[in-house]
């Protein structure tokens, strides 16, 4: 895979938020309410080679959101969860069917993963 540089990567963030598809609106929105300015969350952030589509970088957590073009490229998906955690990031990941189907669990898991780094629940 070519190496994209930090101008390429940036665009490429921009298009993709953009672009945002039904389930990255839906957990976005849900975010913002949740947690507005108190917690800083960035969407299609660029971290080293990867663009995540929601990073949480004082708890180094990053969420992913897959569809199904994932189950085809599974080794891609590990490859890229590897180098974010190679950065020190957590990562966690959800279908799209789970946050339009279930949007509350996936809150909740979210939710525990930063509780697991702060030790206490965010408001």
């Amino acid at each position: 895979m070519k190496a994209m540089t930090i101008r390429t990567r940036t665009r490429r963030a921009r298009e993709l938020r953009r672009n945002a598809t039904s389930a990255e609106q839906r957990l976005w929105f849900a975010l913002r309410q949740r947690y507005g300015p108190q917690c800083k969350i960035r969407r299609q952030h660029p971290i080293g080679t990867c663009i995540a589509d929601f990073a949480i970088p004082a708890h180094r957590l990053v969420i992913e959101i897959d569809g199904g073009q994932h189950a085809l490229h599974g080794d891609a998906d590990a490859r890229r969860t590897a180098a974010l955690r190679d950065r020190g990031y957590r990562v966690i990941r959800f279908w799209n069917n789970e946050v339009m189907e279930n949007l509350d669990g996936v809150m909740e898991a979210i939710e525990l993963a930063l509780a697991e780094d702060a030790g206490t629940h965010l408001p």
